[in-house]
């Protein structure tokens, strides 16, 4: 290579870098970054409830098939329900309890759980199932909670997004104003969600357990549930240029 087409490469790169350090400090002049909120309240439309099976024996064997018994009575039931079930837990272990008397754990039995989260689009289908199994052998009602369901969540969230992206517009107009400059088109922009979604307005349900048993006029009667609103935010970070 000859000294003129070093030159010339060398002045070529310069060039080059001088447009970049351009590009550079034009977009950090040139841009500002914000965010933006939005806070939606929904109402929640679901209701669930976990119902546990709880068995222990000497037997292992005994111990599954007993609990896995009282788990397909309750399948079947639920089938004639307008109800969505899954199984949230299974497990099987060996139990031991600490005996003073003797100063060392004992073995007590195994214990299978076998649990089922129940959800419906009312509360009182979930009354009706809490009403039948609360107070049963082995069965134990947990998890009382009311919270909005995944499709209700997604429509707050779409339409909280706009809004979230007008109110960053909004403080980036104010900042700009006092450059006595404005802001103008979006260049780039992200979210993140967040907010509150379930309850459980219920808190001792070994005490509904023993309440339902008794059959009295103090047993659980339904009609107790009510769920505060779901609170749903949006926060946007968003990049507006100046002009």
């Amino acid at each position: 290579m000859d000294k003129k087409q070093k030159t010339f490469l060398a002045i070529v790169i310069c060039a080059f870098g001088l447009v970049l350090f351009g590009i550079n400090r034009f977009s950090a002049l040139d841009t500002i970054s914000v965010g933006g909120e939005c806070s939606v309240s929904v109402p929640k439309d679901r209701t669930a409830v976990t119902l546990r099976v709880t068995v222990t024996d000497k037997s292992p064997a005994k111990s599954m098939q007993i609990a896995s018994a009282k788990v397909a009575e309750i399948n079947e039931y639920l089938k004639t329900q307008d109800v969505k079930v899954q199984t949230s837990e299974f497990n099987s272990y060996e139990k031991t309890e600490w005996n003073r008397a003797t100063e060392k754990s004992e073995f007590v039995g195994v214990e299978t759980t076998i649990a089922l989260d129940v959800s419906a689009d009312s509360v009182d289908k979930i009354e009706t199932v809490l009403s039948k199994y609360a107070g049963q052998q082995n069965v134990f009602v947990t998890n009382l909670r009311m919270f909005t369901g995944a499709e209700k969540t997604k429509e707050a969230i779409e339409s909280c997004l706009g809004r979230a992206v007008e109110n960053a517009r909004t403080r980036a107009k104010e900042l700009a104003k006092g450059d006595k400059r404005r802001a103008g088109k979006l260049l780039a922009v992200s979210y993140s969600t967040g907010g509150s979604h379930s309850v459980s307005p219920i808190g001792n349900f070994r005490v509904m357990k023993a309440m339902a048993a008794m059959d009295t006029e103090e047993s659980y009667a339904g009609g107790a549930l009510v769920g505060k609103d779901t609170e749903v935010s949006v926060r946007v970070s968003a990049v507006f240029e100046i002009r």
